[in-house]
């Protein structure tokens, strides 16, 4: 398959590239900056295209020149916070407007001007999938108080929800996964014992998103995952 990963340098996006490329898939990577330490010897199995999606429009152009005309999967996993998000400094009526703006345009502007670029593409697959990074932040009741990130979040399960329709006749499976907490400190080289037991069960390690991206990519045409919420063990707001 050849799967584009959005937002890919590093945490879950760089785990997804590394598992799916030792998958056997190819794999095109986008972020701001190209990591220095990419896996060698991947050959034409591995692409790579720098793009500043804080910048929607330029990024979004230059993205489309370099993808590939085909694409099987997209995982959307780009997503920007406030400064201050998830902890106890974080206060609403201190974030900067040009600090806002600047989210909205990374987190829904640039979704919607690229997904509609790549949709064209992933409709040339016999199995099209599209898998967007959400959060429980997004999800009705979620306990948190950042504005702007929750805003944009709830906002990415709106696009999930009018792809799925637009495109249902086309055959295009729209998964928007609720991811909880994640332990984006050890990769997939890391054991998952190890990397599970980093927050004592309150934050979700890599290794099991990528399974279940893997779950995803795996089922026939005639099925799908519309929404996944998976919070960490011990998340007691869920």
């Amino acid at each position: 398959m050849h799967i584009m990963i959005v937002g890919a340098s590093r945490g879950l996006g760089r785990a997804l590239v590394d598992g799916l490329l030792a998958d056997g898939h190819a794999v095109i990577g986008v972020s701001r900056q190209q990591p220095a330490d990419l896996p060698a010897g991947q050959g034409t199995q591995l692409q790579w295209i720098a793009a500043d999606l804080a910048a929607p429009a330029e990024a979004v152009e230059r993205i489309a020149r370099e993808a590939p005309a085909a694409l099987d999967a997209v995982i959307y996993n780009l997503g920007v916070w406030e400064e201050k998000a998830f902890s106890d400094d974080y206060a609403f009526l201190g974030d900067a407007d040009d600090a806002i703006v600047d989210m909205v345009n990374t987190n829904i502007t640039a979704t919607i001007l690229l997904l509609k670029r790549l949709v064209p593409r992933l409709l040339t697959s016999g199995k099209p999938q599209l898998i967007l990074t959400g959060s429980t932040s997004g999800l009705r009741q979620s306990g948190r108080p950042e504005v702007t990130f929750s805003a944009s979040k709830f906002a990415l399960n709106g696009i999930a929800d009018a792809l799925r329709e637009g495109f249902r006749e086309q055959g295009l499976a729209v998964t928007a996964l609720q991811l909880g907490y994640l332990n984006t400190y050890d990769g997939l080289a890391v054991p998952l014992a190890d990397a599970a037991a980093r927050g004592e069960g309150e934050l979700i390690p890599v290794h099991d998103v990528v399974a279940v991206v893997r779950m995803l990519l795996s089922l026939s045409n005639a099925s799908f995952v519309r929404e996944l919420v998976m919070p960490a063990l011990r998340d007691e707001r869920f």
